[in-house]
């Protein structure tokens, strides 16, 4: 945050991410934190910062076609299946390297979410709904349907561990690295996206796409790239997940998924890729609460029911979906904003 004093003398200046020296620091100590990460914490917590920094690459993507380009997507998880199967078919059939394979997935998924994409042209709104969750059920027709020996089935697909330069990426630690790399990666193009003039279009259209047109932005183009881009960060998450568990099934992107990064992007405030970090954190934090916490409540109340307790969890997370569209419908980052703003105008807050 800028303290009060420091302005923007131009647009360049205003749309960078890093304006002070002390904001460059903390950057910097960030970055080193989650460098440091494995060697601080357990093997459990780095599985789940791995399992994090997978879903922030598919959240950011949701967050750029719904936040930013207004296209509401409820088959996120279809899109990042997409991009496993692309994956582990190239990987496991046609012996692709990771570095290779994993961009060429999420093209994969591009390609998938385009085409879905063009029907956002001439509908919106519920009917637009309706479409994303055909292609989640699209996805998983195809995949129980196709040839066995094309994308395996219902017994899904193995692949063997990612290698550079004859390493093996097969341990927890690497493989979060793996991971770390690719998420800063998508995340700082993420924030690129959003300043350019790509992320411009996307929210003009978002906001009005009748004046957008008028004003001589294509809404046609606009629109299908915004679930393009959107779709491409699903698929580059589906092949860090592919190579993170090594085994792709269809029964890993269900609607139930899609229905999490949308919440997460609802939490943490849509319209900000900071907003979308912030969601997977508040979300990822709360539902590893209820796995680690819930043995121990159901060994101190055993009528409830180990099924009960777990749940909850889905209840709860309705219930935070409804309680920020009520209480917060901008999220956790417009709060931040506020409290920035007042920062900023310290001590006449007025």
């Amino acid at each position: 945050m800028d303290p009060a004093g420091v302005f923007a003398t131009s647009f360049a200046r205003d749309q960078s991410l890093i304006r002070t020296r002390k904001q460059l620091i903390c950057l910097i100590l960030f970055l080193l934190l989650l460098a440091l990460l494995p060697m601080l914490v357990g093997p459990r917590l780095v599985a789940v910062a791995t399992s994090a920094l997978i879903t922030v690459v598919v959240t950011v993507g949701l967050q750029i076609c719904t936040g930013y380009g207004g296209q509401v997507n409820l088959g996120q998880a279809a899109f990042m299946g997409s991009g496993a199967y692309a994956t582990a078919v190239l990987a496991s059939k046609f012996g692709f390297p990771f570095w290779a394979s994993i961009p060429l997935g999420g093209c994969a998924a591009a390609a998938f979410g385009f085409i879905f994409g063009l029907s956002a042209v001439r509908i919106k709104g519920f009917y637009l709904v309706l479409t994303t969750i055909a292609a989640q059920s699209l996805f998983h027709f195809l995949v129980l349907n196709l040839p066995q020996s094309w994308l395996g089935g219902s017994n899904g697909l193995s692949l063997e561990p990612a290698e550079l330069f004859g390493y093996a990426i097969d341990t927890d630690r690497s493989i979060y690295y793996l991971c770390l790399v690719f998420a800063v990666v998508m995340v700082a193009g993420a924030f690129g996206i959003a300043r350019s003039r790509h992320g411009r279009d996307f929210v003009a259209v978002r906001d009005d796409d009748v004046a957008s047109g008028m004003m001589g932005i294509d809404v046609v183009r606009t629109k299908a790239m915004a679930f393009l881009v959107g779709a491409f960060y699903a698929g580059i998450g589906g092949g860090l997940w592919a190579y993170y568990v090594r085994f792709v099934a269809v029964d890993q992107f269900t609607l139930f998924h899609s229905i999490w990064f949308v919440a997460m992007i609802i939490v943490g405030g849509i319209g900000s890729i900071t907003g979308a970090l912030i969601g997977v954190v508040v979300i990822l934090s709360v539902r590893e609460s209820f796995i680690s916490l819930g043995p121990s409540f159901v060994e101190m109340v055993p009528w409830l029911g180990g099924d009960v307790v777990f749940a909850t969890l889905n209840v709860f997370l309705g219930g935070v979906i409804a309680a920020f569209l009520i209480f917060e419908p901008r999220g956790l980052m417009h709060r931040w904003t506020i409290i920035k703003r007042s920062y900023r105008m310290w001590p006449f807050p007025y």
